[in-house]
């Protein structure tokens, strides 16, 4: 008759394997930030840092862009935010989901408490339009400053145009293009947004 003998081996608790898992992505965020900072971007070591973010400064009239990351905002996998010369300042307690792309060309500013959907498009600059007998490829950028505003809810897959600024507590609903200012408070739809009404 076969008898199987108790294993010797320790299997780790699940205390310990939540440490270890912990202590793992306290150095994969640690390694993610220091890559940025090495790169020039200003990162406050309280921000979160998921899987695939891309930062690039970039060189524009002479210059290179600038970024900053203020304490506790947390850019979610795949995030782009790419300054091409420009600027991108994102406050404190700052969300940005998943696949969001920030262009900061003529700059991006976007206030503290902010919350960003997935797949939203922040842009700073537009192209200049030449006749038919020049490339619009070719045509310089034409630097258009977009600020959003502090508590502002952007629903997934929002775009927000360049020269736009989004006043305090906004709500942009999932999908809505902005292409003029919203005042503070607005709640806001559609393709080209709309405001249906203010919050009380």
């Amino acid at each position: 008759m076969l008898t199987l003998e108790p294993s010797t081996k320790k299997v780790a608790s699940p205390s310990k394997l939540k440490s270890l898992f912990h202590r793992m992505q306290s150095i994969q965020l640690a390694w993610r930030q220091f890559k940025l900072k090495t790169n020039g971007i200003e990162i406050d070591p309280a921000c979160g840092l998921g899987s695939g973010v891309v930062v690039r400064l970039g060189f524009a009239r002479s210059q290179r862009g600038e970024i900053q990351i203020a304490a506790r905002s947390q850019l979610e996998p795949g995030v782009i935010l790419d300054a091409w010369g420009g600027s991108i300042s994102i406050a404190e307690d700052v969300f940005i989901g998943p696949y969001t792309v920030i262009y900061g060309q003529g700059g991006v500013t976007i206030g503290k408490d902010s919350l960003i959907a997935m797949h939203c498009r922040i842009l700073s600059s537009n192209h200049a339009v030449p006749g038919r007998d020049r490339h619009i490829r070719w045509e310089p950028d034409v630097l258009l400053p977009t600020t959003i505003g502090e508590d502002v809810w952007l629903g997934a897959g929002v775009t927000v145009l360049g020269g736009v600024t989004i006043g305090n507590g906004c709500i942009v609903g999932a999908g809505t293009v902005v292409t003029k200012d919203l005042p503070p408070y607005a709640i806001a739809v559609g393709v080209p947004a709309k405001i249906i009404r203010m919050r009380k």
